[in-house]
């Protein structure tokens, strides 16, 4: 079978050419021509060497994916699904704002995680999907943008990338590192490592290796303010406990590209959306992180068994940190008429987990009554964008 050359980042490439007995400045020009310029046929790259394109021919080629639909929502998300083999489709999403474009990208097929409230996590777990079904989703979807936009040479469709699709990414890091190194390298597609984030919900050692390997922007997806209700909110927690997950993150800062760590808070209506549980919040985070808050309206689905907080509970949960000093947004809801937003991605994943008839039996959880909250005289300003 030929060989993906969306498999390899820059290093993986000159190898490659070095077994062709080609030099590292033909690598150069063939990532460009891939990364760049989005060409999948070698015979149209007109400064390759004839005979290097006649190598390429017979052992390579640049495998896409193939696209089974493309969703466009009235803000202008755009959804993906792409077919990924066996039964198996995965999803991307295209967030585009004034001052950027932001894209969404699946590291799994499905997610062994469980997390009660994503509906990735209800549809179960395939396999890991390869360092090029990765990058393929950025190398198809800046490239077509490009296209739709009628952007000039140069220009660039997406210029923030988040791995907070399909699948927890710490738990494919092999294929992982290689994708994020195409991303930010100056010949592949040039991204900031600010505007490259990883989101995990909290692989603790992988945490540590991203730290040495590659430090991009981290989000962590946190959800609860104290280990039972995180417990059964995020069954990763039972592994890797809030304390000891928090003591990585502050090992991340002294390399992150960002000197503070985004904690992602799903709000589910009288599970922790209480004022108490903000305070709570507010004293296991602020001694010891520099840290910024992302509130996110829970985009509901039937098997979750869970609601979406009030806007007036939200509120109150972000003014309480907010008045204590922490950094909070509370991210708007995009593209929820097409199953684009948070949580929403499922594609289709021929489970090998059994994770719809196990989260079923999980769906008990301990709920807190509801209460009168006091609101805050001036929720202005507290919705902003992920």
């Amino acid at each position: 079978m030929a060989v993906n050359l969306l498999d390899f980042d820059l290093e993986g490439l000159t190898a490659f050419c070095d077994r062709l007995g080609e030099k590292r400045f033909r690598a150069i020009q063939l990532y460009r021509w891939i990364h760049q310029k989005g060409q999948p046929d070698f015979e149209q790259m007109s400064d390759l060497a004839r005979s290097l394109r006649g190598k390429l021919a017979s052992q390579a080629e640049v495998r896409a994916l193939p696209l089974i639909s493309e969703h466009v929502s009235a803000d202008g998300t755009v959804k993906w699904l792409f077919d990924v083999g066996a039964g198996n489709a995965i999803e991307s999403v295209f967030i585009p704002e004034a001052d950027r474009g932001t894209l969404c990208v699946s590291s799994q097929a499905g997610c062994a995680v469980g997390c009660r409230f994503c509906s990735t996590g209800h549809q179960g777990f395939s396999r890991n999907l390869g360092t090029g079904e990765i990058v393929a989703q950025l190398w198809f979807a800046e490239h077509r943008l490009r296209q739709r936009l009628q952007l000039s040479v140069g220009g660039r469709a997406i210029d923030n990338v988040v791995m907070m699709g399909m699948g927890e990414p710490l738990q494919n890091y092999d294929a992982l590192l290689p994708a994020l190194r195409t991303m930010l390298d100056d010949h592949g597609y040039g991204l900031s490592r600010r505007r490259v984030t990883v989101s995990t919900s909290g692989v603790v050692p992988m945490i540590d290796r991203l730290r040495a390997d590659c430090p991009v922007a981290l989000a962590v997806s946190l959800h609860a303010p104290d280990d039972r209700l995180r417990d059964s909110l995020v069954p990763l927690n039972r592994k890797y406990a809030i304390d000891e997950l928090l003591h990585a993150c502050t090992r991340y800062l002294d390399a992150a590209p960002r000197d503070f760590i985004t904690f992602e808070y799903c709000m589910l209506d009288g599970v922790n959306d209480a004022v108490e549980q903000a305070q709570a919040l507010v004293q296991l985070l602020k001694p010891r992180l520099r840290c910024k808050i992302n509130l996110i309206p829970f985009n509901p689905f039937p098997a979750s068994g869970l609601v979406r907080s009030s806007r007036e509970r939200v509120l109150a949960f972000a003014q309480v940190l907010q008045d204590a000093g922490l950094v909070t947004t509370i991210r708007k809801t995009r593209g929820d008429d097409i199953d684009a937003a948070c949580g929403q991605l499922a594609g289709e994943v021929q489970d090998r987990t059994n994770a719809r008839e196990r989260l079923a039996r999980q769906r008990v959880i301990a709920i807190q009554p509801a209460r009168p909250i006091p609101l805050p005289a001036d929720g202005r300003g507290l919705e902003q964008r992920a």
